[in-house]
Order: C-alpha cells, then sequence, then structure tokens
C-alpha cells in the first residue's frame, strides 16, 4: 500500500490505545510502519520492480528491523533529554513497550502490503516467491477515509478529556477489518466466477485468474486470467447482481518466443521485470536490422516506456 495507509495505520494503533505505553510510542509506531519501504533507496543504485517488496518485507529484516528503531528512539530520547529539549508531558520511555510497539508498527506493513495485486516476497530471503491478496488497490480512498476519520476522532475527544477517547480509533479498526474481508470475499468470488466464464466461453480453464480492484469503486473488479499461454481480460461487477463480461477472445503471451529467453539474457531490466511479472507478455517486432522485444504485465496494462513496461533490442542473429 501508499505510505500514507502505512501512517495512518500505525497512528491508529496509537490512538486505540498503544501510545499511552510508553513516551515515543506514536512516533514508534507510525515510522515502523514505514520502515519495510527502505528497500526504495535501492532505486538509486539500478534497482527496480524486482527489488522492491523483498528482503525488507521478509523474516529476517521484521526481526531486526524494530530492534534498531527502538534503539535509535531511546538514543533520541536521551538526546533530547541531554540537549534539555525533552518535552515535559512526555511520558517515560519503557524500553519494552517501545520494542513492542516496533514490533507491531512494522508487521502491520507486510499485512497491507500483501493486500493488492503487486505482490509480496514475505518469505525473502529464503524463498523468492510472492504472494498476493487481490483485495484493495494499491492506494484506497477508503481505508484512508476510515484510518483518518478514526484517528481525528480519537485526538479529538482525547482533547476534550473524554473518558472513552480509544473507541473512534478502535472502531476504525474493526470498521477497516470488516472492509478488507468483504473485499477479499469479493475478490474470491469474482476469480472462481471469471474461471467458469472463461470455460464456459470455451476458452479451455485458465491456470490463473486475476481480479484487479479499482481505485474507488469496490463493486468492481478489473478481470484478468491466462490460460493456455494467452491472456484475456474482462470485468466483474457486484451491484445490483454478480455479472462477469469477458472482453475480446485471448491473445497469444509470446513468452515461449525464443526472443523472451535472448532479452533475458541480454538485459537486467528485462530480467528482472520477469522476475516481478505475474501476467507477462510480450510484442516482438522483427526487421531485417534486428529484434525490439516489449514486455509488458497485464496487471498494468499502459504504453511503452512507462514503469510496468520493458524493452530489448537485439541484434539478428
Amino acid at each position: 500500500m501508499d505510505n500514507l495507509a502505512h501512517t495512518l495505520a500505525g497512528a491508529v494503533l496509537g490512538e486505540a490505545g498503544l501510545k499511552e505505553k510508553t513516551g515515543l510510542g506514536m512516533a514508534t509506531l507510525m515510522i515502523a510502519a514505514n520502515i519495510p519501504d527502505i528497500d526504495v533507496i535501492a532505486l538509486l543504485f539500478d534497482e527496480n520492480l524486482a527489488f522492491r517488496r523483498g528482503i525488507t518485507h521478509g523474516p529476517v529484516a521484521l526481526i531486526l528491523l524494530p530492534v534498531v528503531l527502538t534503539a535509535i528512539m531511546i538514543w533520541f530520547d536521551k538526546w533530547q533529554d541531554r540537549r534539555g529539549k525533552r518535552p515535559a508531558k512526555r511520558i517515560p520511555v519503557h524500553a519494552g513497550w517501545l520494542l513492542a510497539l516496533a514490533y507491531i508498527g512494522t508487521l502491520s506493513h507486510p499485512v497491507l502490503d500483501w493486500l493488492n495485486v503487486y505482490g509480496i516476497r514475505c518469505l525473502a530471503p529464503f524463498s523468492d516467491r510472492w504472494f498476493y491478496g487481490d483485495t484493495l488497490f494499491i492506494i484506497d480512498v477508503w481505508l484512508w477515509t476510515v484510518l483518518a476519520v478514526g484517528v481525528w476522532l480519537a485526538r479529538r475527544r482525547r482533547k476534550r478529556g473524554h473518558a472513552a477517547p480509544r473507541i473512534p480509533a478502535i472502531t476504525a479498526i474493526i470498521a477497516l477489518a470488516a472492509y478488507v474481508g468483504a473485499m477479499n470475499m469479493a475478490s474470491n468470488v469474482a476469480e472462481a466466477e471469471t474461471r467458469e466464464a472463461v470455460i464456459a466461453a470455451g476458452y479451455g480453464t485458465p491456470d490463473m485468474v486475476v481480479a484487479s480492484p479499482p481505485p474507488i469503486n469496490p463493486f468492481h473488479r478489473d478481470m484478468i486470467y491466462r490460460v493456455d499461454a494467452r491472456i484475456g481480460d474482462g470485468t466483474a461487477t457486484f451491484a445490483p447482481a454478480m455479472t462477469v463480461t469477458l472482453g475480446a477472445p485471448p491473445f497469444a503471451d509470446n513468452m515461449d518466443a525464443p526472443e523472451i529467453a535472448r532479452a533475458r539474457a541480454a538485459s537486467k531490466d528485462v530480467a528482472d521485470f520477469l522476475f516481478w511479472a505475474r501476467l507477462p507478455y510480450a510484442k516482438i517486432d522483427r526487421t531485417v536490422t534486428g529484434t525490439r522485444v516489449t514486455v509488458t504485465d497485464a496487471r498494468y496494462d499502459e504504453t511503452p516506456g512507462g514503469t510496468f513496461t520493458v524493452e530489448a533490442n537485439l541484434p539478428t542473429e
């Protein structure tokens, strides 16, 4: 998910009562909820999609990162104290609780990242398998709204001295869990119904069906499927009734063409893209002077030159 969603997740956990356990509790939760995304620094070293959501989202990092963050927060508290800058209203820092909150915030990150179609390698570096939730769009305005309202109301209650300031944040967490559960169930149904529709259309039995949620409408899914080395698409809607509509007949993905193996060997960008891609397909333009291979992932169909498309120019053999 986007970093605003992660930050709000840390904030709502804090307002639900966890920030009261130790000084710097809220800051620790919000930073921890984002800390696995330190892998973005790899973009400065010519890494790309294949590196993201990998080792910093896996078990080793999820064990070590909270420890490092806790040490930094304790140092920061002592540094402020030495300089006479420590806020007088800050409650004492409790190392044990600070570590616990760092773990809670950090673990919330892969849980949210799993929810979309982009994928996460939550077992890296022990396994490079990608996991997908197909539940929410990577930027979900309803998630933002529920968490933001919960945090705002809780802070407002706390400021006014309400006897139960945590209730809005706790309610937001429960509401979000219900929303995520309903969205996940809807995607599972859409994938099952699309599979049956593809079979009924005579295209064969899909080996993969992906329900891709749009950014705003929770009652719609963009459907993508692969059957016998062909890629097809469609839509699924849930209101007023469950309806699956297939698009044009599936087209060849060309992933078994010999040029794909050549492009993978010749271009790190292509190799990395294919490592990340879930539903790749290729366009192969052959001329007397060479071959251009353009590879795209059907989850993020776009024009050449975009983030989710790579090209390789191969000389004539």
